[in-house]
């Protein structure tokens, strides 16, 4: 099933999750150097990083749920979008608390529920990225009717010439 938000032949989704994911990692591999180290620099990076990423994930979030939409009801495809959008929304609010928690302590400073949730929302991060693989990898979504090793160019007149076979 293709993607339904495209941009210049690509879902537009698979194009933006790197991005928050990439942001939010960071944001943690900086508080894990502010743990070992105490540099103040830190503490400042993640907070900035982690800012970003929630940002970027609401932006990334709008094209899933387009996507989501288009997927038929009663199948797997639909219970792991859910899956995936609805662990990802909790992702997005354990940072969005850990950030808060940061907002209000002098310089950014992480107390522990800042770090715990943090760490929590990485790892279940990892979860949902993979829910998200298991979507487009194995169950094909954001995937044109048309793919396949020979399959021709996105961008190509070839590929947008092609008739709908219907499939979904």
């Amino acid at each position: 099933m293709e993607s339904r938000a495209k941009a210049m032949g690509h879902g537009i989704h698979p194009i933006l999750i790197v991005f928050p994911l990439g942001l939010l990692a960071t944001s943690v591999i900086f508080d894990i150097l502010y743990l070992i180290t105490d540099r103040t620099g830190f503490q400042i990076s993640a907070a900035y990083t982690m800012g970003a990423g929630i940002i970027g994930g609401l932006v990334a979030a709008v094209f899933g749920l387009i996507d989501w939409s288009a997927i038929p009801g009663g199948t797997r495809a639909k219970r792991v979008g859910a899956a995936h959008g609805l662990g990802n929304v909790v992702v997005l609010l354990l940072f969005a608390v850990s950030w808060l928690a940061r907002r209000a302590a002098d310089n950014w400073d992480p107390n522990a529920l800042a770090l715990i949730c943090s760490f929590a929302g990485i790892i279940l991060a990892g979860g949902t990225a993979w829910l998200g693989g298991e979507l487009v990898e194995r169950l094909g979504m954001s995937v044109s009717d048309e793919a396949g090793v020979n399959a021709p160019s996105s961008l190509s007149r070839r590929a947008a010439s092609r008739p709908r076979t219907g499939r979904a």
